[in-house]
């Protein structure tokens, strides 16, 4: 690990065409150091429970990353992940037990840090962090914590019976539900890869090849951000959006 990074970022939130408020959130930073954060979130709970579980996330996680001077290691960083989110879990389960009103919210988390030349995943629920492959194929590197999910993945049904079924919209996993998370966590090298995060209210109205298409064109961050989020509610805009778009200057 032995390179600054630099790149781009764009991050948009959007209501939809559906939903009478926006419970997602979306955040990007850079450090001192050059390390790269990224992070959805998707707010669950109604009657804006949602968005405070979402807001008490992203605030925990980024109050600690803009007071870290950066991470002696990827060994060190993976342990700032798993316990950063935990602790926005922890912030979130307790808020919800010390006032009925907030009984039931919860929040999806997609996290990223860049450092140089790896990349760190934390991830719990639905939403989805993708990298671009070759200039060319959205590669999906978060694994959806749903019972449809798990169906497939278990073999008991086909990709084609996941699209429509009814239960394709249920969590098995979300932050502030436990006492304790489950988090998906892992590493993997880093090559300048366009990086994307979102939540379902892309991806469930967007297919997943008109995305790709957008990411890899040549307009600018901020174009194709926004274009995503356009199309999204031309085909319905049945959920809130969060989109996070980091490209690596190379």
């Amino acid at each position: 690990m032995s390179r600054y990074l630099t790149g781009r970022f764009f991050y948009m939130t959007d209501t939809g065409k559906v939903r009478l408020s926006n419970e997602d959130q979306a955040i990007a930073l850079t450090n001192a150091s050059g390390n790269v954060l990224l992070m959805v979130c998707d707010g669950m709970g109604g009657q804006n429970k949602g968005d405070l579980a979402s807001s008490l996330a992203v605030n925990t996680v980024v109050n600690s990353f803009i007071n870290k001077k950066g991470f002696i290691n990827t060994f060190f960083a993976k342990i700032w992940v798993s316990n950063i989110i935990s602790e926005a879990n922890k912030s979130i389960y307790e808020q919800a037990q010390s006032n009925p009103v907030y009984k039931g919210m919860g929040t999806t988390m997609t996290l990223l840090l860049i450092i140089k030349d790896v990349a760190i995943l934390g991830h719990v629920g639905d939403s989805r962090c993708y990298f671009l492959k070759n200039n060319r194929d959205l590669v999906q590197m978060s694994e959806d914590q749903t019972y449809v999910a798990y169906l497939l993945r278990t073999g008991q049904i086909t990709p084609e019976e996941a699209l429509t079924h009814p239960k394709r919209h249920v969590l098995m996993n979300a932050l502030g539900i436990y006492p304790s998370a489950n988090i998906e966590l892992k590493s993997f090298p880093y090559t300048d890869e366009k990086v994307l995060l979102c939540s379902d209210g892309l991806f469930n109205n967007v297919p997943i090849e008109d995305i790709a298409s957008i990411v890899r064109g040549d307009d600018t961050i901020e174009q194709k951000v926004n274009e995503l989020i356009a199309i999204s509610n031309k085909n319905g805009g049945s959920d809130n959006i969060a989109i996070v778009l980091w490209e690596a200057q190379t």
